[in-house]
C-alpha cells in the first residue's frame, strides 16, 4: 500500500526558506508521477510541481525560478525546496503519487488534484511580512 507522510511545514516571513519533505512508502519512482500540490483557504488545490517517472519536471509559473522539486530513492523521500516565499504561498501543502498509467494519456504536469490516487494529511506553510 501506498503512504505519504508530509513533514517540514511551518511559519516563515517573506523572503525565507522552507523545506518540504514527503516521505513515501510503497511508491517505485520508476512508476509514479510525484506532486506537490498545495490548497489556500477558500481556495481549489494548485499544482505546484510534478515529477514524473523518467524524471522530467514541471512547475507553477508563479513558483519557476524559487521552487525546486526533487526525490532522493534511496531515501523514498520527495522534496519541495521553497525559496524567497512569499505571502500569497501560504497554504496547506500536500504530497500526491499516481500511477504512470493512472489518468493515461495526461502526462504527469498535465494533472490535476483529482488525477492523482494517493494523498498525503498536508503540512501547512504560513508566510507573514
Amino acid at each position: 500500500a501506498v503512504h505519504l507522510v508530509e513533514s517540514g511545514g511551518g511559519s516563515v516571513q517573506v523572503g525565507g526558506s522552507l523545506r518540504l519533505s514527503c516521505a513515501a512508502s510503497g511508491v517505485t519512482y520508476n512508476d509514479y508521477c510525484m506532486a506537490w500540490f498545495r490548497q489556500a483557504p477558500g481556495k481549489e488545490h494548485e499544482g505546484v510541481a510534478t515529477i514524473d517517472s523518467d524524471g522530467s519536471i514541471t512547475y507553477v509559473d508563479s513558483v519557476k525560478g524559487r521552487f525546486t522539486i526533487s526525490r532522493d530513492s534511496s531515501r523514498n523521500t520527495l522534496y519541495l525546496q521553497m525559496n524567497n516565499l512569499s505571502l500569497d504561498d501560504s497554504a496547506m501543502y500536500y504530497c500526491a503519487a499516481g500511477g504512470s498509467d493512472y489518468a493515461y494519456p495526461l502526462s504527469c504536469g498535465e494533472r490535476i488534484w483529482d488525477d492523482y490516487n494517493h494523498y498525503g494529511q498536508g503540512t501547512q506553510v504560513t508566510v507573514s511580512s
